[in-house]
């Protein structure tokens, strides 16, 4: 349970705090402390970042000086000299061995490093101040003052906006509304350690940490833990209407025959013999060919254009905040900006799935090396170039992580769970910045086809522009797929039923794996494992809404698909183990 009153310390703040006090007794200052692996969020300010820093003994030539009496004879005329005493000082020098502190070569400043992935598991002292050896993006760097990093700091959403639903049975996590919080030295806290209060006069914050949404009203959520402190607005909308529409499109017949795809069974050993393959090994492109509805062997092909990196965390990044798995579950492009969002395997199916996202600069993308980003088989100066490329998202809720979209400015996700069997909760909106990968606002919106009896819950969709959603529902116990445009106007939400096809598509109740709407041709296109449809979206004229126009199984060894993306006339999917884009090819229009 989460704690409200109290802030929980963690086991790696715990082990922080033992550490400084041994650190404080002891005069070994040339070894290093020893900590739990960390999360490091970075800070505003540049620092110096070098390879090495090590207590030297060296030897000096040290300047010393003495006093001596000296004497002297005085003469004078005619008379007999007179012998006197003075003092003299000597000046010299001799050899003097010390120790003293030593950085390796400079290798960058801090500031490269603001939006990757920074952790650490050690630090040494020197003049007072601690400098940690970090990773970066599951590579070993170097030493850096922890001034580089964000001390005792909340980072909090600062609006969030809740649809008024009498039927939500949970209400919004607040814990969702967290980028993230630090201790006294920059690591990350867990967020069950942040004390979370709310101050309202109409809502309240459970013990668990949710504020219910069935009732209008405004609060402000305080985030505390230790000096670090963030407030964000909340506001449960006035109309408990918002979002009911109704479901009257007469979907469109298909004459398909029985379409099965492959099990779960088959696709785990299919995992097992992708995980055996190195990234050393995978120096050329795959390529895949599709049937299509016609018959044709060659109806369509995929192939690589951008392996991603093996993994961006550091290795015994045990805990799921700290590691950046290459499993990922969507993508979306938009222009040469790839997003993508990356759950640790079996992560996709939890209710409060979290994850992080992940953007890629694509313009700068070498083919196949980036894969090796998490390693040191990458020159220094080439792998911090592909760094300054790559910008990793806080650990934030993702849901499944398979709704992505993304405009010039935004990321967007549906943070829906893909178990909740279509209840008539409220679904989660996040946006984040493409400048910071931080989440920026968060909405919460409704759909209902006349009352909360028939919610439709969307573990689909595709970003349009910044003011629409395109998505998809799978009404099973009808037998069709319904496709639903969602607009939004400032922060209430309207939806319209768009289109509807009768048909399950895939007879054996296979998972949707991704779904995007194609602008050019003014199609829809659907992922089932190695199964990808072509389906009419009349959204511009140019096709029947709902028409089924072809379908394509893909020979991918039984790699599911895992995303799809389209921008203007190009269609994208993504296949993991190993994780790689790829270009679909040759579908006609």
């Amino acid at each position: 349970m989460r704690r409200f009153a109290l802030g929980m310390m963690t086991s790696a703040a715990l082990m922080a705090g033992l550490a400084s006090q041994v650190q404080a007794s002891s005069k070994d200052y040339s070894k290093s402390t020893k900590t739990d692996l960390v999360t490091k969020i970075m800070g505003d300010k540049s620092y110096q970042v070098y390879s090495s820093l090590k207590l030297e003994e060296v030897t000096k030539k040290v300047k010393t000086k003495t006093k001596e009496k000296k004497k002297y004879t005085v003469k004078k005329k005619s008379k007999k000299g007179k012998t006197k005493y003075k003092w003299v000082t000597k000046t010299a020098y001799k050899n003097v061995k010390k120790k003293e502190w030593k950085f390796g070569k400079k290798l960058t400043a801090s500031a490269d490093f603001r939006y990757a992935h920074v952790q650490s598991k050690s630090y040494k002292v020197k003049g007072g101040k601690r400098y940690y050896y970090i990773y970066v993006d599951g590579r070993p760097v170097g030493y850096v003052n922890e001034k580089a990093f964000a001390l005792s700091k909340a980072n909090v959403v600062s609006q969030v906006s809740l649809v008024n639903n009498p039927s939500d049975s949970v209400g919004f996590n607040a814990e969702d509304a967290i980028n993230y919080v630090t201790d006294q030295h920059g690591s990350l806290v867990d967020n069950d350690s942040v004390e979370i209060s709310c101050k309202s006069a109409k809502l309240n914050i459970s013990d668990t940490g949710y504020v219910s949404s069935r009732k209008a009203g405004t609060a402000v959520l305080t985030f505390k833990y230790g000096k670090a402190k963030a407030t964000s607005k909340l506001k449960v909308r006035g109309d408990a209407k918002e979002g009911i529409s109704s479901a009257g499109v007469t979907p469109v017949k298909t004459d398909l025959p029985k379409i099965e795809t492959w099990s779960a069974r088959d696709r785990a050993s299919s995992h097992k013999h992708w995980a055996t393959k190195s990234a050393r090994d995978r120096a050329s492109s795959h390529k895949y060919w599709a049937t299509n509805m016609s018959g044709n062997a060659k109806g369509a092909d995929i192939e690589t254009i951008f392996y991603h990196p093996a993994v961006l965390s550091a290795p015994g990044s045990s805990n799921l905040e700290a590691k950046v798995s290459s499993a990922v579950q969507g993508i979306d492009f938009y222009d040469n900006d790839l997003v993508t969002s990356n759950l640790d395997l079996g992560q996709a199916d939890n209710w409060e799935a979290r994850g992080h996202m992940v953007y890629y600069n694509m313009r700068k993308v070498k083919e196949y090396n980036w894969q090796l980003i998490p390693s040191k088989m990458l020159s220094f100066n080439t792998w911090l170039s592909y760094i300054k490329n790559i910008k990793v998202s806080p650990y934030m809720k993702l849901g499944h992580g398979q709704s992505v979209g993304s405009t010039k400015k935004y990321v967007y996700v549906l943070a829906n769970w893909n178990r909740s069997n279509n209840w008539s909760n409220s679904q989660e909106l996040i946006r984040v910045k493409k400048s910071t990968m931080e989440i920026d606002k968060i909405w919460t919106f409704k759909v209902w086809n006349g009352s909360a009896k028939y919610p439709r819950i969307f573990l689909n969709a595709d970003v349009i522009d910044d003011n629409t959603l395109l998505a998809l529902f799978h009404n099973a116990s009808k037998h069709r797929y319904e496709y639903w445009k969602i607009s939004r106007n400032g922060d209430s939400f309207k939806a319209k039923e768009v289109g509807a096809t009768g048909s399950d598509l895939i007879s054996n109740s296979a998972e949707v794996q991704g779904f995007v709407w194609n602008s050019a041709y003014d199609v829809y296109y659907i992922a089932f494992n190695d199964y990808l449809f072509k389906i009419g979206a009349g959204l511009d004229g140019k096709t029947d809404a709902g028409k089924l126009l072809n379908y394509y199984k893909f020979d991918t060894g039984r790699r599911e698909f895992e995303g799809l993306s389209s921008y203007g006339p190009e269609l994208y999917v993504n296949l993991n183990h190993p994780t790689e884009t790829l270009k679909v090819n040759h579908i006609t229009k």
